[in-house]
């Protein structure tokens, strides 16, 4: 059902993914094609924000601010396997990888290598806090509009 919190949490966690998303970009080697990257990430995170931190809206601050680092880990997360699985599927157009399990194993590894590439302190402070502020904004905003 929809409510103020789930459009608030959308928005606010799709607006954090675009921060983050414009962070990483830098940081990825210089001949890297990102596409639909920024776009892919916050669509990512507006279903997040709408799944996962919007239902749980309303139960008081720290509960928000847990609800919101939540939602950001669980974005992480699924970027990761998503953004690997890309990279997977190209890889295996150029006949990469030998077999099948060989190939589900590499989103893994390819997720693993992103998240290295990701884990410096900018990104990193960025997601905890923006996730703890949008954790707060959607429980305000849940308080607010009932």
């Amino acid at each position: 059902m929809p409510t103020a919190a789930r459009l608030v949490a959308a928005l606010a966690l799709a607006a954090l993914a675009f921060v983050v998303s414009g962070q990483i970009m830098p940081l990825m080697p210089e001949n890297t094609d990102f596409g639909y990257f920024t776009h892919v990430n916050m669509a990512l995170a507006a279903v997040v924000g709408w799944k996962i931190i919007g239902p749980r809206a309303g139960r008081g601050f720290v509960p928000g601010v847990n609800n919101g680092l939540t939602g950001m880990a669980v974005l992480v997360l699924l970027a990761l396997f998503l953004q690997g699985a890309v990279e997977m599927f190209r890889l295996a157009h150029r006949h990469v990888y030998d077999d099948p399990f060989e190939a589900l194993a590499a989103i893994f590894t390819i997720g693993l290598e992103y998240f290295f590439i990701m884990a410096v302190p900018t990104v990193l402070v960025t997601l905890v806090i923006g996730g703890a502020l949008v954790g707060v904004i959607v429980d305000v905003s849940a308080r607010r509009w009932k």
